[in-house]
């Protein structure tokens, strides 16, 4: 019975797919050209029923409709070379190379320094460094933020030159408008990086160990943007390294002195705090880009209660950078002038900055890093000019007994 229903079946297909195939053929019939002789023949499609003229004239309205140019795109940011301000002394061929490294925006390059001063000042006391010795380290810090940084800001913009071009704050980068291709700014990196082993070696030799594994941390940074909401945590990592080089550079050995260690340690967490702070300020330029592009920060994640985070990052700041202030005896003028005069600055910001203006999100970040950077400075100078003067007096003392 089933071999039956089998055969049926198969001849009810071979008798539709030759009504289909009849069918298909009525469609193309040869006609004579009118105008020419009848002996050339050309093929020509012809509807021959109603519902043909129907598909016939549907799919040329199909046809034309996908046709139609599409609107045009917005036009790209159009590049022009600075007429004002340093890189518009600079040759034309400097100045991709200068944007690069951000030659014309340093606050980057004292947002690496302040940390390095900080462990100088605060590791002054403690090694009873004169103030040539620490002023002298100090310029070596900064000459080394400076080249540092510059290779950090390459790295960085290596890693995103593919995401760059769809930020409107970064499109016009060297590498993302295509000034500067990526093989010559690998090599401009190489160049970097050997400058900056030249300034680190003019550094103590212990220098150069602790300050080695921080290159991980800045190679490792623009990656975090891709995986994690908390870039700002890693970059916080890589730019408070300095807060641990200002006491091998004054010849204290953190290994075998456990108040140093412990101070070192409380200022990293105290700048790894601030980082993650003004850069979260920072990061709120971009925030409607980054969603855009798929770049991740801090300022997307907490967007809805950043000023609260922002308290919560200071008040962790500044008790860890009192820690530290304890930990290596530090007086009165550190506590009221470094650590009064950071509460009271970050206070300030964090009520004032409008994170949905632009402009006002990087004047804080600007201007904030001199503001509680200096004055955490003046209160660690301060602290350690008077330690400084009261053991000398001591000393004096000593001597004429």
């Amino acid at each position: 019975m089933s071999a039956c229903h089998r055969l049926l079946r198969l001849l009810a297909s071979r008798r539709a797919f030759s009504t289909t195939t009849s069918t298909t053929r009525s469609w193309l019939t040869f006609q004579p050209c009118p105008r020419l002789s009848s002996t050339p023949r050309h093929l020509s499609v012809q509807p021959t029923s109603p519902r043909s003229l129907i598909a016939y004239h549907t799919t040329s309205k199909l046809l034309t409709s996908t046709t139609t140019a599409p609107s045009p795109s917005p036009p790209p940011q159009v590049y022009t070379p600075p007429t004002t301000g340093l890189l518009s002394h600079l040759p034309p061929s400097w100045i991709p190379y200068a944007e690069l490294i951000r030659l014309d925006k340093p606050a980057g390059t004292y947002y690496l320094f302040f940390p390095c001063l900080f462990s100088t000042l605060l590791a002054a006391p403690l090694s009873s460094s004169p103030p040539s010795t620490v002023l002298t380290y100090s310029l070596l810090f900064l000459s080394g933020a400076v080249i540092m940084r510059g290779a950090g800001c390459t790295i960085n913009d290596l890693w995103d030159r593919n995401l760059d071009p769809h930020v409107t704050r970064t499109a016009l980068r060297p590498i993302a408008r295509k000034a500067i291709t990526p093989f010559n700014a690998l090599l401009f990196t190489g160049a970097q990086l050997l400058t900056g082993l030249a300034i680190l070696l003019q550094f103590p030799t212990s220098c150069f160990y602790y300050a080695t594994p921080s290159l991980l941390l800045v190679t490792l940074y623009p990656l975090a943007k891709r995986v994690t909401y908390y870039p700002q945590f890693v970059l916080g990592l890589t730019f408070s390294w300095g807060a641990i080089l200002g006491f091998p550079a004054l010849g204290i050995d953190l290994l075998s002195n456990g108040a140093a260690m412990t101070a070192a340690g409380l200022l990293y967490a105290s700048n790894v705090a601030w980082t993650v702070l003004y850069d979260m300020i920072y990061a709120h330029q971009d925030i409607k880009d980054d969603a855009k592009a798929g770049i991740k920060s801090i300022a997307l994640k907490h967007d809805k209660e950043t000023k609260q985070v922002l308290t919560g990052l200071a008040a962790v700041q500044i008790a860890l950078l009192a820690g530290a202030g304890v930990a290596t005896g530090a007086g009165p003028a550190f506590f009221i002038g470094g650590c009064g005069g950071a509460a009271v600055t970050l206070g300030v910001m964090i009520k004032r900055v409008n994170l949905k203006s632009v402009k006002d999100c990087w004047w804080w970040f600007v201007n904030g890093c001199w503001i509680t950077g200096g004055a955490i400075s003046l209160g660690l100078g301060a602290d350690y000019l008077i330690r400084y003067h009261s053991e000398d007096e001591k000393t004096v003392e000593k001597e004429e007994q």
